[in-house]
């Protein structure tokens, strides 16, 4: 567990990790990366806004057992909140009624959240603990997206113990359809101008 005279990134990286770490040569430059202004556990304006323009996330939680489980969760732009520096927020939707990320949660509060925007080629990854808040009808009124078309059931908080931004390597562009459908649209205008302006020039 993290205190004031360890890393964060302890959080991560585990006497097991940096033993790895060394063994393939790449301890040194993670030790120096901690010694600077590497991690953080604070949510900057920067990440909030990266955080919030987010309509997919992948949760991840174990049972008491210790067996993972990833769920994806989707909304649209604004789903999710940054409620303070260390706190994400969001309503937690009607889905197939599983409920497994509800039980882990109610076993072992340990989660995280894997968040990747393929146009900005970008991923951020957050370590903290989770719960799920279902008697609090003004916290999820607040929460849940205006005009969205889902029963919002129960809130989600989220605590952040750690964040860690990836480079980019390896993550494909990719475009959102509403993205794509833009910039047809934009083509199809630019094209029916220039249509028109070549019509004008013929009858000059």
């Amino acid at each position: 567990m993290h205190s004031e005279n360890q890393p964060i990134s302890n959080i991560a990286f585990t006497s097991t990790v940096k033993a790895i770490q060394q063994r393939n040569g790449s301890r040194q430059a993670y030790a120096r990366m901690e010694s600077g202004s590497g991690w953080s556990s604070n949510i900057t304006d920067e990440i909030k806004s990266f955080i919030e323009a987010q309509t997919s996330i992948f949760l991840a939680t174990n049972n008491a057992d210790g067996q993972p489980y990833i769920q994806h969760r989707g909304g649209p732009e604004g789903f999710l909140q940054v409620l303070d520096e260390h706190t994400i927020g969001f309503a937690d939707f009607a889905g197939n009624r599983q409920y497994i990320t509800q039980g882990n949660l109610s076993d072992n509060q340990k989660a995280f959240i894997f968040l990747i925007d393929y146009r900005q080629q970008q991923r951020i990854k957050l370590w903290g603990e989770a719960r799920m808040i279902e008697d609090d009808p003004a916290l999820l009124a607040s929460l849940t997206p205006t005009g969205y078309k889902a029963r919002a059931e129960r809130v989600f908080l989220f605590s952040v113990k750690a964040w860690d931004a990836n480079c980019h390597q390896h993550i494909p562009m990719r475009f959102d359809a509403a993205d794509v459908h833009e910039a047809l649209k934009e083509r199809d205008q630019r094209i029916k101008m220039l249509e028109l302006e070549i019509h004008r020039l013929k009858n000059i």
